[in-house]
């Protein structure tokens, strides 16, 4: 059952206002869902739309922070809980540990790190937790381009590209969480196949 979800987002809020009001719908439909909200815990860019949107409907945001971050004074100070962590690497850490699915916004190098370890730990069957994008604006196609080309060429099994959630639609994107069932394929029985 899904009640946690982590978001990673970018720090800043980009320059369509339709980045700020799809984060919007996004996070009432968490409220709606009573879905509760793990995030980088900062008061800045679609991650601060995401968190002000749940707090003024009542809803719980968790926040997981550095503590050198917290330092630059970035943190937002109106959450339900703020986490300090020692490290980037503890944060990513705790939050796949805390959460039953993932979301990326748009954003940038660190909104695709988080992403891409928890898509790789899925990969591994470390965990069997949705992954999910946010396409607004088109703002992943040229990613989803990169991976179908990684399955064609043979770096990518086909099961673990579709094990991703792609979507424009903020509704759309929880249905599929929602209903999310994981692929089990061995990845290193797979490999040692081809390679004989």
């Amino acid at each position: 059952m899904i009640k946690k979800i982590s978001v990673f987002c970018g720090s800043s809020y980009g320059k369509d206002i339709i980045y700020t009001e799809k984060a919007k719908e996004l996070a009432l439909l968490f409220i709606k869902n009573s879905f509760s909200m793990v995030y980088g815990g900062a008061n800045i860019g679609l991650m601060e739309i995401m968190a002000n949107t749940l707090l003024s409907e009542g809803g719980e945001v968790i926040g997981i922070m550095p503590e050198f971050l917290i330092e630059k004074e970035i943190a937002h100070q109106s959450l339900t809980k703020l986490i300090p962590v020692n490290s980037m690497h503890e944060r990513k850490e705790l939050m796949a540990k805390e959460s039953d699915a993932f979301i990326a916004l748009p954003g940038g190098y660190g909104t695709m790190d988080e992403i891409m370890e928890m898509i790789c730990m899925g990969q591994l069957q470390f965990h069997q937790k949705p992954c999910a994008f946010l396409n607004t604006k088109g703002f992943y196609n040229h990613l989803e381009e990169f991976l179908n080309n990684a399955v064609k060429e043979g770096f990518i099994c086909p099961e673990y590209k579709e094990m991703l959630i792609i979507e424009s639609e903020p509704k759309m994107l929880i249905e599929k969480i929602v209903h999310y069932s994981h692929p089990v394929v061995d990845k290193a029985k797979r490999a040692i196949a081809q390679k004989k």
